[in-house]
């Protein structure tokens, strides 16, 4: 019984903590912080829907969820929190940009091709002056939480752990499929067009772990792509239309085009797209030696 649960150095392997890992994530850690944020929520009137206020709002929460979950493995493992994959002292170092790059680069080459296509309608600004600005500067907060909160909850310590366990693909594999669910079942109108971009974009970005060794392109990527598709491209997403975004636009071509009421994310142009991201990842990085 004890080899089941413990390795020959004695501690509890790695298949067991990664189980730990999404346990506490998916119940008591989440539940724990619904409950200590629903006041705050309610002072500022945060409600759900597809603003810079809600999703940093619930991005946070996410962010603190994963921190709280790897925390105790840090200790456990005598680490620090930010080794696994986030580590502050390359924060501000080339993967980030490149990953920036590669997201805006995603969104907005979808976004000229549905306009080339007829599928997306530019009329000018929805914003200005100020109004702008503002928007502007609360999307990208909003999208950097974004960017760490869901790349440290899947791909930081829940990744490596499930890797040491089963191996890189395995796990990629396993995450991309927990990705693709948390969407799936969460965000209205989801197709099966949109989880295969999902998954693509997920094991995209589980690799880029393997060939830089840092979440920080994953980070950069997520935080730039998203802000591309909601604030400045001005996307649906779920049904839903992105308040305060930048550019006035309608989107009137076929749902294999515009991605319909998913937006850019279920558009076919999205998958030539990944495909060169990948190229790019692997031409760039060399394979880099992951602290795990």
């Amino acid at each position: 019984m004890a080899r089941l649960f413990l390795s020959e150095d004695g501690k509890l392997r790695y298949i067991w903590r990664a189980a730990i890992f999404a346990a506490l994530a998916i119940w008591p850690a989440q539940m724990f912080l619904d409950w200590l944020t629903a006041p705050v929520a309610r002072a500022f009137n945060i409600q759900p829907s597809l603003s810079a206020a809600a999703i940093a709002f619930n991005e946070f929460e996410n962010l603190l969820i994963a921190l709280l979950c790897t925390l105790p493995f840090a200790l456990y493992e005598r680490r620090r929190i930010d080794s696994y994959g986030l580590m502050l002292s390359q924060a501000l170092k080339h993967p980030l940009w490149e990953g920036v790059g590669a997201g805006v680069v995603m969104a907005g080459f979808v976004a000229i091709g549905m306009i080339a296509l007829g599928g997306m309608q530019v009329h000018g600004l929805a914003l200005a002056g100020e109004a702008l600005v503002f928007s502007a500067l609360a999307w990208l907060g909003a999208n950097v939480l974004v960017g760490l909160g869901e790349e440290y909850f899947f791909r930081g310590y829940f990744l490596q752990a499930l890797w040491r366990a089963i191996g890189f693909w395995p796990a990629s594999i396993i995450i991309a499929l927990l990705f693709a669910a948390d969407h799936y079942f969460f965000k209205p109108g989801e197709n099966i067009w949109d989880v295969i971009t999902l998954v693509s974009i997920s094991l995209l970005l589980c690799y880029s772990v393997l060939r830089t060794g840092t979440l920080w392109f994953a980070v950069g990527f997520h935080v730039a792509f998203d802000f591309m598709q909601l604030f400045v491209i001005g996307t649906p997403n779920g049904s839903h239309i992105p308040e305060g975004r930048m550019l006035d636009v309608t989107f009137n071509g076929p749902a294999w085009l515009t991605g319909g009421v998913l937006g850019t994310e279920a558009s076919w142009l999205m998958y030539p797209m990944i495909a060169l991201v990948w190229l790019y990842v692997t031409l760039r990085f060399k394979p880099e030696k992951q602290d795990t």
